[in-house]
């Protein structure tokens, strides 16, 4: 076996790349792992890094974990494999790949590639939507506008970030890089996912969906369905939806009309601000990166449970149906979103691509919105009218 894995990557790099272009590439296919370092942050994750046969494994235990917004990675340098003087022509940038297999899907992995001189370490931070646990599956990411020069350290990253609150791992067949034209470049590989990419207008989709049900499910009262949660102020009653550490908001919609259809790019989940009482010195407490992290709302994907639960009758007991959280929803997040905190603010939280085709194929049979912190926002229920009831915008493929 390791000797046709050793033939394989020869192969690899005689027939791709040509036998005199400088590359880095780890087969893990020898005794132990070589050069690679690992850790984890933001949070009580521990992870570990280990050899298996003819590839490394990322081992992530999070069962301690509280938030669930840690991240654990694998870093390397990279620069002594990479032609760096390359890279001053415009032409030139740096391709990364690897063959990946997870434990739990879906879920989404990262690259991240970076140098000594790196701020902006989210500029070339792409991740990627791994759909099932049985197969191998080849990512790559072309970077643009990558800036290194020779003398420079060269780090290329993988990540494993927020995906529970249990026992994880990646497998890792091998990690390539190097310094590419782009003219004549591989297409990126795998469904990519660009990290909190800018919020397109609303007006460049062609779909715009209210939700079909929307309710609130409460912990604390198991059997009680509160789909007459409500305020009441000069102008009558308004019914809203309101989330706090025990009390979330579930959303469904109909999508009979697209059965069938294909989504075209990340759309748009809208939700219009009532009220957000909201506070914390959580920077002050866990210093700055970790405490950045907190007074948001996290958007779940409802991957279990009922298809068509009511809005008039659902209760956290026969939502959940006695299954365990993991069972019912993604354990790692869509997006986390700061909320605007003025009454009919519009909130636009991005959902990618794949998680948009799931919930139409009926994969993913709705969403969650529930805190990250101790904000207590309340958001306009689809009772009131129309323009401000939670929605979704998309796009179809033509």
């Amino acid at each position: 076996m390791l000797i046709i894995k050793k033939i394989k990557t020869l192969l690899l790099i005689l027939t791709t790349f040509g036998i005199v272009q400088a590359q880095f590439l780890d087969s893990f296919d020898q005794d132990k792992i070589d050069s690679w370092f690992f850790f984890t942050g933001d949070g009580s994750a521990t992870m570990d890094f280990i050899q298996k046969d003819d590839y490394a494994r990322i081992l992530v235990d999070a069962t301690q974990d509280k938030h669930n917004v840690w991240w654990a990675i694998i870093k390397r340098d990279v620069s002594p494999f990479l032609d760096l003087e390359k890279l001053k022509d415009p032409s030139y940038e740096l391709r990364v790949e690897a063959r990946v297999r997870l434990s739990h899907a879906p879920r989404r992995i990262n690259f991240m590639l970076n140098t000594q001189r790196t701020t902006n370490f989210h500029e070339h931070l792409m991740e990627y939507d791994i759909s099932d646990t049985t197969h191998w599956h080849t990512i790559s990411y072309l970077t643009k506008n990558f800036d290194a020069v020779p003398g420079d350290t060269v780090y290329v990253q993988l990540g494993v970030t927020d995906w529970g609150w249990g026992k994880y791992q990646v497998d890792l067949d091998y990690y390539r890089a190097e310094v590419v034209n782009v003219n004549n470049a591989e297409y990126n590989k795998g469904e990519l996912i660009p990290y909190h990419p800018p919020i397109p207008d609303v007006g460049t989709f062609s779909n715009h969906l209210n939700v079909a049900h929307d309710a609130l499910i409460n912990m604390d009262f198991p059997n009680i369905n509160f789909n007459n949660w409500h305020i009441k102020n000069q102008k009558g009653e308004i019914k809203i939806l309101t989330i706090n550490a025990n009390q979330w908001a579930i959303l469904r919609w109909d999508f009979d009309q697209y059965k069938n259809a294909k989504i075209e790019e990340a759309g748009l989940l809208e939700l219009t601000t009532f009220s957000v009482p909201i506070g914390g010195d959580y920077a002050g407490t866990y210093g700055e990166d970790f405490g950045m992290e907190f007074n948001k709302i996290r958007v779940i994907e409802v991957i279990g449970g009922k298809s068509e639960w009511d809005q008039n009758k659902v209760t956290y007991n026969n939502f959940m149906q006695d299954k365990p959280y993991s069972e019912i929803f993604n354990t790692q997040m869509i997006y986390d979103a700061e909320v605007l905190e003025q009454s009919a603010d519009k909130n636009f939280i991005t959902i990618s691509r794949p998680v948009l085709q799931r919930l139409i194929d009926g994969r993913t049979k709705g969403l969650l919105i529930r805190p990250l912190g101790a904000i207590n926002p309340s958001f306009y229920a689809s009772e009131n009218n129309a323009e401000n009831s939670p929605k979704l915008h998309f796009n179809i493929a033509k």
